[in-house]
């Protein structure tokens, strides 16, 4: 593999990240089986794995930790916080309280004394950025923490945080993890170009969205009994994705490969994108994952894509995955007051 360097952290990464979000009850439970993907990913040349501390309430964790045995060192680890872990309200969320703890959490389930990589799993507006970063500056200082990141953030809040670091004199995000896919460009329209202005790295997660892009969900057949249909009902029956894949498809087979493989070579094609984040739950899909790593895309087929999805266009909804934002998820915030109404203070 080409391995890229990861924002400015002076971090050589590969392309392809390997998820762990299918390692566990939620997808997986065997752990043997997943270890064997870890080291099978490694054999293959992916020396960069990333987690998080909420999927399957930690067992992802333990399942990547086991895995990491004796070949720690050979591996660019990364990690995020910030979902609930649990129903204790201060067990989640961007403070000082819940990362210094978080991150003992993680590093006692992975087993290691390090991680290189250490993420905000979503905004948390709750939070003030800067009690946030000044946290999260501790624990580089500290030696829990190579590089700090961020996760799902709007544009502007990338920008804020970097200004906070800045005027602070705080650890500031050296890389930022979207949705990025041929069904979701948004993020072509402020967030990859924030990036690079920053210079942080890019990890794009649901590369595949959601496998849809995996040409197992088409138009007019029945829809396949999965995991994802389970959790996202709403992306894996929709029409206008489904009428983007029957688009796409004949693209991907006129090109001498398979959507799949399309599908991801597209989102690493971006300048701005450091790697490609993929989610096998087996070893025969990570296997057809690995199949892809070459697989590079010329302009004529660019264009063609361009010409199904546009440039910054969303098709594919990211329902329960979407991060959204106080202002549109608080009806008060939307709606001003009746005159006279007296509103009281938070």
């Amino acid at each position: 593999m080409h391995y890229r360097t990861l924002g400015r952290t002076g971090i050589h990464v590969s392309p392809y990240c390997l998820g762990a979000m299918m390692f566990g009850k939620l997808a997986n439970p065997d752990h043997d089986d997943c270890i064997r993907m870890v080291h099978r990913a490694l054999e293959a040349g992916i020396n960069f794995i990333d987690t998080a501390d909420a999927y399957s309430e930690g067992e992802s964790e333990v399942i990547v930790g086991k895995a990491l045995k004796g070949r720690r060192d050979q591996v660019v680890l990364a990690t995020k916080a910030a979902l609930p872990m649990g129903e204790d309200p201060n067990h989640r969320g961007g403070s000082r309280r819940w990362l210094v703890r978080a991150v003992d959490d993680s590093l006692r389930r992975l087993q290691t004394d390090y991680i290189d990589l250490y993420q905000l799993h979503r905004p948390d507006p709750a939070t003030d950025i800067e009690e946030t970063l000044s946290a999260l500056t501790d624990l580089v200082r500290a030696g829990k923490v190579r590089a700090i990141g961020a996760s799902t953030f709007p544009a502007a809040d990338i920008v804020e945080a970097q200004w906070v670091a800045e005027r602070r004199g705080l650890a500031r995000f050296h890389t930022e993890q979207p949705p990025y896919s041929i069904l979701n460009r948004a993020i072509e329209r402020e967030v990859l170009p924030t990036c690079q202005r920053y210079g942080m790295g890019v990890m794009a997660w649901s590369p595949l969205a959601k496998g849809m892009l995996t040409g197992k969900y088409r138009k007019g057949r029945e829809t396949p009994d999965s995991l994802r249909v389970k959790f996202f009902p709403g992306a894996m029956t929709d029409d206008a994705s489904l009428e983007a894949v029957e688009r796409l498809l004949p693209l991907a087979a006129g090109a001498g490969m398979s959507l799949t493989h399309m599908a991801l070579a597209f989102v690493v094609s971006h300048p701005a994108v450091t790697a490609a984040i993929i989610g096998p739950r087996t070893m025969e899909q990570l296997e057809d994952l690995l199949a892809g790593a070459s697989v590079t895309l010329d302009d004529a087929l660019l264009d063609a894509i361009d010409a199904v999805v546009p440039p910054g266009a969303d098709i594919a909804p990211l329902e329960r995955a979407a991060y959204v934002p106080p202002s549109l998820a608080e009806t008060a915030l939307r709606r001003r007051p009746p005159a006279g109404r007296i509103v009281a203070a938070a």
